[in-house]
């Protein structure tokens, strides 16, 4: 659409009241974000050139949502499902989150992780309508340009991928987009972001996926992936156009691949206002579930051993955020470091092997850690026993690793155990939870990446907490706008951690629980919201709020009023015709 053909007008929380259309007729309803099919009053028809163009009837957001529910709970697939809610929300924003909100827990694994998987890797085959933008180099000179066609939306929040490191499946060309897609919409049910503030952007450096180079129906760059200085020039040109055009908009980096994602999130720590979820937000929620276990436990973190098996970029993010939180902690980074383990394909990561940069941190000198010297003690079982690990955690993608051994090993080594299985989908998970407590007799505390029914042990139900992402990343992007803070520091996902932990209710803990429920998302992401944003005001980099006349002036009540007032809610707004 057009940019003069709609805007919007804002309160003094810079949350949106009305929406401005300048055009009339049929054009009204091709606008996603002023489009009510239905719902449109017949006032507004008469005013917006829509008489005849609907039937009589006016049927509201409710009756809207309860039949979109029964037309998408009747799909026979996920795939079809996703394909419904993809479809609604390209003709009608409001309507698509609406009925998302209505049963949170169900659909977002539709609108996300793990159905959004198949919707990366038949992005071509099924494609309908282009949303987002695709960067590729017959186009990154014109960036700025192009972003420019988007500043009447406001633009607040943009994931952006290279589409390399796709969780579970590696390099999927230009089908990455559909992960920032599914992101987006995670930010406006979470956070209340509304969706005209968010962009999703791929940036299509090719593709070394050879089925897709060799598919006729590929949409992507049809090349083999730029590297070296072509690939970072590439990304450099995106983030100078992006930080010209949008210099107070949150950039969410996402599925970019082991290296690249710690050299693009670090070189632009402070030209933009940025961070990368698959790092940081993996290792937030990961820290949140392991300080729920130190609330049940009534032990302390700096008390524990942690082994991250798994040293990818998720892996090493979890491995940094348990060090900034045993620093904030009153350890130092040595004391935190010797703490951590790694654990690679390879065994513990050691210092004396050639490994990449973003490893070396958490590498063991063996002089320090004599048992590293054999090397029969590198294995995972080997390094659990001698290490006296305390808080295992999986990122490896190798299902099954968490043997019988493994976790009995673990036993001896703590009453309770921490055991976080997080690699998805299911079939690379670590272990399955109901042999975990089958192994420890009910003693360990169990948190995944997947969705895992509950377990019933000794009589008790355990629900089985999911470490997703969703519990950290969309209040981290409302505190970071809230706050007006100039950068991302690391300490956000500490206090994100906290927040997230803190809504774990007794009842849950109870049952041995480490993170909350999906349906609690929005309480949850106003919580984290707050405390990100006054950790922003703590650590200096926070300035009044740009997209807000109401000033917080680093107040918690008033931040607090301010971050809530400021999330959009999916109802049907007053339409202005200009």
């Amino acid at each position: 659409m057009s940019e003069n053909q709609y805007g919007f007008k804002y309160d003094e929380y810079g949350n949106t009241r009305e929406i401005l259309v300048y055009t009339s007729g049929a054009t009204v309803n091709n606008i996603s974000f002023v489009n009510k099919g239905t719902a449109f009053s017949l006032t507004e028809r008469t005013r917006l050139g829509l008489d005849a163009a609907l039937p009589p009837t006016v049927r509201g957001l409710e009756s809207q949502v309860e039949n979109s529910l029964i037309k998408v709970t009747a799909k026979d697939s996920p795939i079809e499902k996703f394909i419904y809610i993809r479809s609604l929300f390209d003709r009608n924003v409001v309507l698509a989150h609406a009925l998302i909100k209505s049963d949170i827990e169900r659909l977002m694994g539709i609108i996300y992780t793990p159905t959004v998987g198949l919707a990366v890797q038949q992005y071509s085959s099924m494609f309908r309508q282009a949303n987002g933008l695709h960067f590729y180099p017959g186009n990154i000179d014109q960036a700025e340009n192009i972003l420019r066609r988007y500043l009447h939306r406001d633009i607040r929040v943009a994931v952006v991928t290279d589409n390399q490191g796709i969780l579970g499946i590696g390099d999927q060309g230009a089908g990455g987009i559909a992960i920032c897609l599914g992101k987006l919409m995670l930010y406006t049910q979470g956070a209340g972001v509304a969706p005209w503030h968010c962009l999703p952007i791929s940036l299509d450096v090719g593709t070394n996926n050879e089925e897709l180079l060799a598919d006729s129906d590929y949409l992507g760059w049809r090349h083999h992936r730029l590297t070296g200085d072509e690939y970072l020039n590439f990304i450099g040109r995106f983030a100078c156009a992006f930080r010209n055009v949008f210099p107070n908009a949150l950039c969410q980096w996402e599925d970019f691949s082991k290296q690249k994602a710690f050299a693009i999130r670090d070189t632009y720590l402070h030209d933009l206002i940025s961070f990368n979820d698959d790092i940081q937000g993996t290792g937030a929620v990961t820290l949140a579930g392991i300080l729920t276990a130190m609330r049940i436990k009534l032990e302390k973190l700096e008390d524990q051993i942690f082994l991250v098996h798994g040293a990818g970029a998720g892996g090493v993010g979890v491995a940094e955020q348990i060090g900034v939180a045993l620093v904030e902690a009153g350890l130092t980074e040595k004391e935190a470091r010797d703490c951590i383990f790694t654990l690679d394909s390879r065994g513990v990561v050691t210092s004396d092997r050639d490994i990449e940069e973003y490893k070396m941190k958490f590498s063991k000198d063996k002089a320090a850690f004599p048992w590293l010297q054999d090397p029969l003690n590198l294995s995972l079982e080997e390094a659990v026993k001698h290490a006296g690990v305390t808080v295992l955690i999986g990122t490896s993608g190798q299902g099954g690793c968490f043997t019988k051994e493994v976790v009995q090993a673990m036993v001896a080594n703590s009453e309770r155990p921490v055991i976080m299985p997080l690699s998805n989908p299911t079939s690379m998970t670590e272990a399955l939870p109901e042999d975990i407590y089958r192994w420890t007799d009910g003693k360990a505390l169990v948190a995944t990446g997947s969705p895992f029914d509950p377990v019933q042990h000794n009589g008790v139900d355990h629900r089985i907490g999911q470490c997703n992402n969703v519990f950290v990343f969309p209040g981290v992007g409302l505190g970071v706008l809230g706050a007006g803070a100039r950068e991302v520091k690391p300490q956000f996902f500490t206090a994100a951690a906290h927040a997230v932990s803190s809504c774990v209710t007794k009842a849950d803990m109870e049952q041995g629980c480490l993170v909350p429920p999906v349906h609690t998302l929005s309480e949850v992401s106003g919580k984290v919201a707050l405390a990100v944003a006054m950790s922003a005001v703590e650590h200096g980099v926070s300035r009044p709020c740009v997209f807000s006349t109401f000033q917080h002036e680093g107040d918690e009540a008033r931040m607090s009023e301010l971050l809530r007032r400021m999330r959009w809610e999916p109802e049907y707004l007053p339409i202005v015709s200009m």
